[in-house]
Protein backbone atom coordinates (compact mmCIF):
# COMPACT_ATOMS: atom_id res chain seq x y z
CA UNK A 1 0.00 0.00 0.00
CA UNK A 2 1.52 3.40 -0.90
CA UNK A 3 2.49 5.72 1.91
CA UNK A 4 0.10 8.51 2.82
CA UNK A 5 2.42 11.46 2.16
CA UNK A 6 1.49 14.40 4.36
CA UNK A 7 1.59 17.87 2.89
CA UNK A 8 3.33 20.85 4.52
CA UNK A 9 0.94 22.64 6.85
CA UNK A 10 -1.16 19.54 7.52
CA UNK A 11 -1.98 18.30 11.02
CA UNK A 12 0.90 17.24 13.24
CA UNK A 13 1.82 13.59 13.62
CA UNK A 14 -0.06 11.60 16.23
CA UNK A 15 2.30 11.03 19.14
CA UNK A 16 2.00 7.63 20.83
CA UNK A 17 4.05 6.69 23.90
CA UNK A 18 4.59 3.05 24.88
CA UNK A 19 5.50 2.59 28.54
CA UNK A 20 6.16 -0.45 30.69
CA UNK A 21 8.55 -2.20 33.02
CA UNK A 22 12.03 -2.92 31.68
CA UNK A 23 12.26 -6.32 30.01
CA UNK A 24 8.50 -6.58 29.51
CA UNK A 25 8.69 -6.42 25.72
CA UNK A 26 8.06 -2.71 25.06
CA UNK A 27 10.54 -2.57 22.20
CA UNK A 28 9.16 -5.80 20.71
CA UNK A 29 5.64 -4.39 20.86
CA UNK A 30 6.62 -0.91 19.64
CA UNK A 31 8.63 -2.23 16.72
CA UNK A 32 5.85 -4.47 15.43
CA UNK A 33 3.19 -1.79 15.92
CA UNK A 34 5.37 0.68 13.97
CA UNK A 35 5.92 -1.90 11.24
CA UNK A 36 2.18 -2.55 10.94
CA UNK A 37 1.30 1.14 10.89
CA UNK A 38 3.83 1.61 8.07
CA UNK A 39 2.50 -1.40 6.16
CA UNK A 40 -0.97 0.18 6.38
CA UNK A 41 0.36 3.16 4.43
CA UNK A 42 1.49 5.54 7.17
CA UNK A 43 4.73 7.47 7.55
CA UNK A 44 6.06 6.47 10.97
CA UNK A 45 9.06 7.34 13.14
CA UNK A 46 10.06 5.05 16.01
CA UNK A 47 11.77 6.98 18.78
CA UNK A 48 13.81 4.89 21.22
CA UNK A 49 13.79 6.64 24.60
CA UNK A 50 15.77 4.18 26.70
CA UNK A 51 19.48 4.66 27.54
CA UNK A 52 20.27 1.09 26.41
CA UNK A 53 19.23 2.23 22.87
CA UNK A 54 18.07 -1.07 21.38
CA UNK A 55 14.51 -0.08 20.49
CA UNK A 56 14.94 0.11 16.71
CA UNK A 57 17.24 -2.89 16.21
CA UNK A 58 14.62 -5.22 14.71
CA UNK A 59 13.37 -2.55 12.29
CA UNK A 60 16.91 -2.09 11.00
CA UNK A 61 17.74 -5.78 10.68
CA UNK A 62 19.84 -5.94 13.84
CA UNK A 63 21.74 -2.67 13.28
CA UNK A 64 22.24 -0.65 16.47
CA UNK A 65 21.64 2.96 15.48
CA UNK A 66 24.08 5.68 16.51
CA UNK A 67 22.40 7.54 19.36
CA UNK A 68 21.56 11.21 19.31
CA UNK A 69 23.45 11.72 22.58
CA UNK A 70 26.65 10.02 21.44
CA UNK A 71 26.56 11.72 18.05
CA UNK A 72 26.05 15.15 19.59
CA UNK A 73 28.92 14.57 22.02
CA UNK A 74 31.18 13.63 19.10
CA UNK A 75 30.32 16.87 17.31
CA UNK A 76 30.77 18.83 20.55
CA UNK A 77 34.20 17.33 21.24
CA UNK A 78 35.20 18.41 17.73
CA UNK A 79 33.84 21.92 18.38
CA UNK A 80 31.20 21.49 15.66
CA UNK A 81 27.88 21.27 17.55
CA UNK A 82 26.25 23.66 15.11
CA UNK A 83 27.09 21.33 12.20
CA UNK A 84 24.89 18.52 13.54
CA UNK A 85 22.19 17.64 10.98
CA UNK A 86 18.98 15.67 11.33
CA UNK A 87 20.42 13.04 8.98
CA UNK A 88 23.10 12.34 11.60
CA UNK A 89 20.52 11.14 14.14
CA UNK A 90 17.36 10.06 12.27
CA UNK A 91 17.62 7.08 9.89
CA UNK A 92 15.43 5.37 7.27
CA UNK A 93 15.07 1.73 6.27
CA UNK A 94 12.76 -0.56 4.31
CA UNK A 95 10.95 -3.45 5.96
CA UNK A 96 9.28 -6.66 4.82
CA UNK A 97 11.16 -6.89 1.53
CA UNK A 98 10.69 -3.24 0.60
CA UNK A 99 6.93 -3.10 1.25
CA UNK A 100 7.25 0.00 3.47
CA UNK A 101 9.72 2.62 4.68
CA UNK A 102 10.12 3.45 8.37
CA UNK A 103 12.21 5.98 10.26
CA UNK A 104 14.12 5.40 13.47
CA UNK A 105 15.99 7.42 16.08
CA UNK A 106 17.63 6.39 19.36
CA UNK A 107 17.98 9.18 21.91
CA UNK A 108 20.40 7.14 24.01
CA UNK A 109 21.83 8.41 27.27
CA UNK A 110 25.04 8.93 29.23
CA UNK A 111 27.71 6.30 29.73
CA UNK A 112 26.87 3.86 32.51
CA UNK A 113 27.20 5.51 35.93
CA UNK A 114 28.24 8.87 34.48
CA UNK A 115 25.07 10.91 34.16
CA UNK A 116 21.31 11.26 34.43
CA UNK A 117 19.41 9.18 31.86
CA UNK A 118 16.30 11.32 32.22
CA UNK A 119 18.24 14.48 31.42
CA UNK A 120 19.54 12.78 28.27
CA UNK A 121 15.96 12.07 27.19
CA UNK A 122 14.94 15.69 27.79
CA UNK A 123 17.98 16.92 25.84
CA UNK A 124 17.11 14.55 22.98
CA UNK A 125 13.57 15.89 22.69
CA UNK A 126 14.81 19.48 22.79
CA UNK A 127 17.27 18.72 19.98
CA UNK A 128 14.64 17.05 17.77
CA UNK A 129 12.29 19.98 18.38
CA UNK A 130 15.05 22.32 17.17
CA UNK A 131 15.18 20.22 14.00
CA UNK A 132 11.43 20.89 13.57
CA UNK A 133 10.04 17.48 14.56
CA UNK A 134 6.56 18.90 15.18
CA UNK A 135 6.41 19.99 11.52
CA UNK A 136 7.74 16.83 9.89
CA UNK A 137 5.40 15.22 7.35
CA UNK A 138 4.77 12.15 9.49
CA UNK A 139 1.57 10.38 10.43
CA UNK A 140 2.86 8.84 13.68
CA UNK A 141 5.75 9.18 16.10
CA UNK A 142 5.81 6.15 18.40
CA UNK A 143 7.99 6.54 21.49
CA UNK A 144 9.42 3.55 23.34
CA UNK A 145 9.85 4.54 27.00
CA UNK A 146 11.27 2.88 30.08
CA UNK A 147 8.54 2.94 32.71
CA UNK A 148 9.91 1.54 35.96
CA UNK A 149 12.04 4.49 37.05
CA UNK A 150 11.21 7.57 39.11
CA UNK A 151 13.41 10.03 37.21
CA UNK A 152 11.27 12.87 35.87
CA UNK A 153 13.02 12.93 32.49
CA UNK A 154 11.36 9.67 31.51
CA UNK A 155 7.97 11.33 32.05
CA UNK A 156 8.77 14.01 29.44
CA UNK A 157 5.97 12.97 27.01
CA UNK A 158 3.46 13.21 29.86
CA UNK A 159 4.88 16.34 31.50
CA UNK A 160 4.99 18.25 28.21
CA UNK A 161 1.87 16.61 26.74
CA UNK A 162 4.04 15.46 23.83
CA UNK A 163 2.23 12.12 23.81
CA UNK A 164 -1.36 12.33 22.63
CA UNK A 165 -1.97 8.72 23.65
CA UNK A 166 -0.23 6.28 25.97
CA UNK A 167 -0.18 2.48 25.86
CA UNK A 168 1.18 0.46 28.80
CA UNK A 169 2.75 -2.94 28.10
CA UNK A 170 2.31 -5.40 30.96
CA UNK A 171 2.47 -9.08 31.79
CA UNK A 172 0.52 -11.13 34.32
CA UNK A 173 3.23 -10.61 36.94
CA UNK A 174 3.23 -8.31 39.94
CA UNK A 175 6.31 -6.28 39.01
CA UNK A 176 5.09 -5.19 35.58
CA UNK A 177 1.64 -4.37 36.96
CA UNK A 178 3.17 -2.39 39.82
CA UNK A 179 5.05 -0.33 37.21
CA UNK A 180 1.81 0.07 35.22
CA UNK A 181 0.02 1.36 38.32
CA UNK A 182 2.75 3.96 38.83
CA UNK A 183 2.61 4.99 35.15
CA UNK A 184 -1.17 5.44 35.44
CA UNK A 185 -0.62 7.53 38.57
CA UNK A 186 1.93 9.72 36.78
CA UNK A 187 -0.40 10.18 33.81
CA UNK A 188 -3.26 11.23 36.08
CA UNK A 189 -0.99 13.64 37.94
CA UNK A 190 0.00 15.47 34.77
CA UNK A 191 -3.63 15.56 33.63
CA UNK A 192 -4.52 17.20 36.93
CA UNK A 193 -1.81 19.78 36.21
CA UNK A 194 -3.40 20.63 32.85
CA UNK A 195 -1.76 18.00 30.64
CA UNK A 196 -3.51 16.40 27.68
CA UNK A 197 -1.94 12.95 27.38
CA UNK A 198 -4.52 10.20 27.74
CA UNK A 199 -4.19 6.51 28.49
CA UNK A 200 -5.49 4.21 25.74
CA UNK A 201 -5.16 0.99 27.73
CA UNK A 202 -2.86 -1.93 28.40
CA UNK A 203 -1.37 -4.59 26.14
CA UNK A 204 -0.70 -7.95 27.78
CA UNK A 205 2.55 -9.35 26.40
CA UNK A 206 3.57 -13.01 26.76
CA UNK A 207 0.02 -13.74 27.89
CA UNK A 208 -0.16 -17.03 29.81
CA UNK A 209 -3.94 -16.97 30.10
CA UNK A 210 -4.04 -16.34 33.86
CA UNK A 211 -6.02 -13.06 33.43
CA UNK A 212 -4.22 -11.32 36.31
CA UNK A 213 -3.47 -8.28 34.14
CA UNK A 214 -7.10 -8.16 32.99
CA UNK A 215 -8.31 -8.07 36.61
CA UNK A 216 -5.86 -5.29 37.39
CA UNK A 217 -6.86 -3.28 34.30
CA UNK A 218 -10.57 -3.59 35.12
CA UNK A 219 -10.02 -2.21 38.63
CA UNK A 220 -7.89 0.69 37.36
CA UNK A 221 -10.40 1.50 34.61
CA UNK A 222 -8.29 0.66 31.56
CA UNK A 223 -9.23 -1.63 28.66
CA UNK A 224 -7.06 -4.51 27.50
CA UNK A 225 -6.23 -3.51 23.92
CA UNK A 226 -4.51 -6.75 22.92
CA UNK A 227 -3.23 -10.02 24.32
CA UNK A 228 0.02 -11.15 22.75
CA UNK A 229 0.42 -14.91 23.31
CA UNK A 230 3.43 -16.47 24.93
CA UNK A 231 5.34 -18.04 22.02
CA UNK A 232 8.80 -19.55 21.97
CA UNK A 233 8.97 -19.13 18.20
CA UNK A 234 8.22 -15.41 18.38
CA UNK A 235 10.63 -14.92 21.29
CA UNK A 236 13.40 -16.49 19.23
CA UNK A 237 12.48 -14.27 16.27
CA UNK A 238 12.61 -11.19 18.50
CA UNK A 239 15.99 -12.26 19.89
CA UNK A 240 17.22 -12.58 16.28
CA UNK A 241 15.97 -9.03 15.50
CA UNK A 242 13.19 -10.28 13.21
CA UNK A 243 9.71 -8.76 12.98
CA UNK A 244 6.87 -10.80 14.46
CA UNK A 245 4.48 -9.44 11.81
CA UNK A 246 6.11 -11.83 9.33
CA UNK A 247 4.19 -14.57 11.19
CA UNK A 248 0.54 -14.76 10.00
CA UNK A 249 -0.98 -15.08 13.49
CA UNK A 250 0.96 -12.14 14.92
CA UNK A 251 0.48 -10.11 11.74
CA UNK A 252 -3.28 -10.38 12.20
CA UNK A 253 -3.03 -9.44 15.87
CA UNK A 254 -0.98 -6.30 15.19
CA UNK A 255 -3.09 -5.36 12.17
CA UNK A 256 -6.22 -5.45 14.33
CA UNK A 257 -4.66 -3.20 16.97
CA UNK A 258 -3.07 -0.83 14.46
CA UNK A 259 -6.38 -0.48 12.60
CA UNK A 260 -8.17 0.37 15.86
CA UNK A 261 -5.59 3.08 16.57
CA UNK A 262 -5.69 4.50 13.03
CA UNK A 263 -9.50 4.59 13.02
CA UNK A 264 -9.68 5.77 16.65
CA UNK A 265 -11.81 2.77 17.63
CA UNK A 266 -10.03 1.91 20.87
CA UNK A 267 -12.45 1.57 23.83
CA UNK A 268 -13.30 4.83 25.58
CA UNK A 269 -11.46 5.44 28.84
CA UNK A 270 -13.67 7.48 31.14
CA UNK A 271 -12.05 7.35 34.58
CA UNK A 272 -8.65 5.98 35.56
CA UNK A 273 -8.11 5.18 39.23
CA UNK A 274 -4.62 3.95 40.16
CA UNK A 275 -4.71 1.48 43.04
CA UNK A 276 -3.43 2.09 46.53
CA UNK A 277 -0.91 -0.48 47.71
CA UNK A 278 -3.37 -2.54 49.75
CA UNK A 279 -5.79 -2.62 46.79
CA UNK A 280 -2.96 -3.58 44.47
CA UNK A 281 -1.98 -6.54 46.64
CA UNK A 282 -5.56 -7.82 46.59
CA UNK A 283 -5.31 -8.27 42.81
CA UNK A 284 -2.94 -11.11 43.64
CA UNK A 285 -4.93 -12.40 46.60
CA UNK A 286 -2.49 -10.90 49.10
CA UNK A 287 -2.97 -8.66 52.12
CA UNK A 288 -0.49 -6.33 53.77
CA UNK A 289 -0.31 -7.18 57.50
CA UNK A 290 -1.50 -4.31 59.68
CA UNK A 291 1.62 -4.26 61.84
CA UNK A 292 4.72 -2.13 62.32
CA UNK A 293 7.94 -4.21 62.36
CA UNK A 294 10.19 -3.99 65.42
CA UNK A 295 12.91 -1.38 65.05
CA UNK A 296 16.55 -2.44 65.22
CA UNK A 297 18.45 -0.86 68.13
CA UNK A 298 21.88 0.71 67.75
CA UNK A 299 23.26 -1.74 70.33
CA UNK A 300 22.31 -4.82 68.34
CA UNK A 301 23.53 -3.33 65.06
CA UNK A 302 26.93 -2.42 66.50
CA UNK A 303 27.14 -5.71 68.38
CA UNK A 304 30.37 -6.00 70.32
CA UNK A 305 32.12 -3.30 68.31
CA UNK A 306 33.18 -0.13 70.08
CA UNK A 307 31.11 2.82 68.98
CA UNK A 308 32.74 6.10 67.97
CA UNK A 309 30.49 9.09 67.66
CA UNK A 310 31.13 10.57 64.21
CA UNK A 311 29.83 13.53 62.31
CA UNK A 312 27.00 11.51 60.79
CA UNK A 313 25.51 10.86 64.26
CA UNK A 314 26.10 14.35 65.57
CA UNK A 315 24.36 15.91 62.60
CA UNK A 316 21.01 14.16 62.97
CA UNK A 317 19.40 17.59 63.12
CA UNK A 318 20.51 19.93 60.33
CA UNK A 319 22.52 23.01 61.28
CA UNK A 320 22.46 25.89 58.83
CA UNK A 321 23.22 29.57 58.89
CA UNK A 322 19.51 30.40 58.64
CA UNK A 323 18.01 28.47 61.54
CA UNK A 324 14.53 30.01 61.18
CA UNK A 325 13.43 27.42 58.63
CA UNK A 326 9.85 26.42 58.00
CA UNK A 327 8.96 22.76 58.52
CA UNK A 328 9.03 21.85 54.80
CA UNK A 329 12.54 23.28 54.31
CA UNK A 330 13.75 21.53 57.47
CA UNK A 331 12.48 18.21 56.12
CA UNK A 332 14.30 18.72 52.80
CA UNK A 333 17.51 19.71 54.57
CA UNK A 334 17.26 16.62 56.75
CA UNK A 335 16.80 14.29 53.78
CA UNK A 336 19.72 15.86 51.92
CA UNK A 337 21.96 15.08 54.88
CA UNK A 338 20.64 11.62 55.74
CA UNK A 339 20.14 10.24 52.23
CA UNK A 340 22.80 12.01 50.15
CA UNK A 341 25.31 13.09 52.78
CA UNK A 342 25.00 16.72 51.67
CA UNK A 343 25.53 19.44 54.29
CA UNK A 344 23.30 22.50 53.84
CA UNK A 345 24.99 25.76 54.87
CA UNK A 346 22.08 28.11 54.19
CA UNK A 347 18.40 27.86 53.30
CA UNK A 348 15.70 30.23 52.18
CA UNK A 349 12.04 29.97 51.21
CA UNK A 350 10.48 32.94 49.43
CA UNK A 351 7.27 33.50 47.53
CA UNK A 352 8.93 33.73 44.10
CA UNK A 353 11.35 30.81 43.82
CA UNK A 354 10.16 28.82 46.79
CA UNK A 355 12.70 26.70 48.62
CA UNK A 356 16.39 27.31 47.83
CA UNK A 357 19.35 25.82 49.71
CA UNK A 358 23.12 26.19 49.53
CA UNK A 359 25.01 22.90 49.78
CA UNK A 360 28.55 22.74 51.16
CA UNK A 361 28.79 26.49 50.63
CA UNK A 362 29.20 26.32 46.85
CA UNK A 363 26.16 24.66 45.23
CA UNK A 364 22.78 26.37 45.03
CA UNK A 365 19.78 24.06 44.61
CA UNK A 366 16.30 25.44 43.95
CA UNK A 367 13.65 22.90 45.03
CA UNK A 368 10.58 25.16 44.84
CA UNK A 369 8.47 22.93 47.08
CA UNK A 370 8.29 19.41 48.49
CA UNK A 371 6.30 17.97 45.57
CA UNK A 372 8.08 15.15 43.68
CA UNK A 373 10.89 15.36 46.23
CA UNK A 374 12.00 11.76 45.55
CA UNK A 375 12.56 12.64 41.88
CA UNK A 376 14.40 15.85 42.77
CA UNK A 377 16.74 14.04 45.15
CA UNK A 378 17.33 11.30 42.55
CA UNK A 379 18.33 13.90 39.93
CA UNK A 380 20.67 15.63 42.38
CA UNK A 381 22.25 12.28 43.32
CA UNK A 382 22.73 11.38 39.64
CA UNK A 383 24.40 14.71 38.91
CA UNK A 384 26.87 14.19 41.74
CA UNK A 385 27.70 10.67 40.56
CA UNK A 386 28.13 11.82 36.96
CA UNK A 387 31.27 13.76 37.82
CA UNK A 388 29.97 16.83 35.98
CA UNK A 389 30.81 20.14 37.67
CA UNK A 390 27.93 22.47 38.51
CA UNK A 391 27.23 25.28 40.93
CA UNK A 392 23.50 25.83 40.38
CA UNK A 393 20.67 23.38 39.77
CA UNK A 394 16.97 24.20 39.28
CA UNK A 395 14.80 21.23 40.27
CA UNK A 396 11.42 22.94 40.29
CA UNK A 397 10.42 20.96 37.19
CA UNK A 398 11.89 17.47 37.64
CA UNK A 399 10.90 16.53 34.08
CA UNK A 400 13.25 19.23 32.79
CA UNK A 401 15.96 20.02 35.36
CA UNK A 402 18.45 22.78 34.57
CA UNK A 403 21.98 23.04 35.89
CA UNK A 404 25.12 25.00 35.13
Amino acid sequence: MPANIKQPGSANARMLAVYGKGGMGKSFFTTNLVAKLALLGNRVLQLGCDPKHDSCNALFGGVSLPTLGDTWRGFKDAGQEEALQVSDVVFRTQIMGGRADVYGCELGGPEVGRGCGGRGITFGFDTLEKFGMSQWALDYVVMDFLGDVVCGGFATPLARSLAEEVIIVVGNDRQSLYAANNIARAAQYFVSMGGHSRLLGVVVNRDDGSDVAARFAAQVGLPVLARIPLSRKIREMADACQLAVSDPEFDGLFEHLASMIVERRTPEVTAVRPLEYKEFLRVFGAEEPDIVPDGASADELFGARERSIGASEKQVAPHVENNNMDLATRRVVGRLLKELGLYVTSADNDGKKGMTVTIDGNITACFGNEQELDSKLAILAALRKSGESFSHVDLRRPAAPVYR
